[in-house]
C-alpha cells in the first residue's frame, strides 16, 4: 500500500461548523463576535482565563500540504507520519482579541473563569515538515479575515434574508 499519514493541529475555515455547543474555539469566537456586533452587545463571553495557547492551521494551507506531499514525497521520505501545522501558537486571550478587532467589535470581552481553561499549550513539532519542503501559506490574521468573510456571506446574509432583514 502506498499511503502517507498525516496529524494536522487544529483547523479553520469556510464551511468549519460555527454551533455553539459543538464548535471549537475559533469558529465559535468568530460568530460569537459577529452576533454581538450585529445585536449591538457590550460584551462577548469566553470560557476560562484566556491563558491556554493553540496552534491554528487555515484549512486550505492543509489541503495544499497534502497534495505537495502526494506530489512531491514518498512514504518512504516520510515516514510513519508526519505533523501538519505552523510551528506557532497563540494564547485563547489573543486569539479572542484579534477576531473581536477583525469582526469590528467595540465591546468588551468578558472572561469566565469559573468554566475550564483546558490543556496549557497545543503545538505540534513541524521540523519534519519543514525539512521536506512544505510551508503554510496563511497567516491566522489573513486566515481569519477570509474566515469571516465567508461567514458573513454565506450564513449572516442568508440568515437575514429569511428573516426579512
Amino acid at each position: 500500500t502506498n499511503f502517507i499519514s498525516l496529524m494536522p493541529t487544529n483547523l479553520y475555515g469556510p464551511n468549519d461548523n460555527f454551533d455553539l455547543q459543538s464548535s471549537h474555539v475559533l469558529p465559535a469566537l468568530i460568530r460569537k463576535f459577529l452576533e454581538a456586533k450585529n445585536n449591538q452587545d457590550l460584551f462577548v463571553p469566553v470560557w476560562g482565563t484566556g491563558s491556554p495557547k493553540r496552534e491554528f492551521l487555515y484549512v486550505e494551507d492543509l489541503a495544499d500540504c497534502v497534495i505537495y506531499l502526494m506530489q512531491n514525497k514518498t512514504p518512504t521520505e516520510i515516514g510513519d507520519f508526519v505533523n501538519v501545522g505552523t510551528g506557532e501558537d497563540i494564547s485563547i486571550k489573543e486569539l479572542a482579541e484579534l477576531i473581536q478587532e477583525l469582526a469590528g467589535f467595540e465591546g468588551k470581552i468578558e472572561w469566565d473563569s469559573t468554566k475550564p481553561d483546558g490543556t496549557p499549550r497545543k503545538l505540534l513539532d513541524i521540523t519534519k515538515l519543514h525539512s521536506l519542503g512544505w510551508q503554510h501559506k496563511t497567516s491566522l490574521k489573513a486566515g481569519i479575515k477570509k474566515t469571516i468573510d465567508w461567514y458573513r456571506e454565506s450564513i449572516c446574509k442568508p440568515v437575514c434574508r429569511r428573516q426579512g432583514e
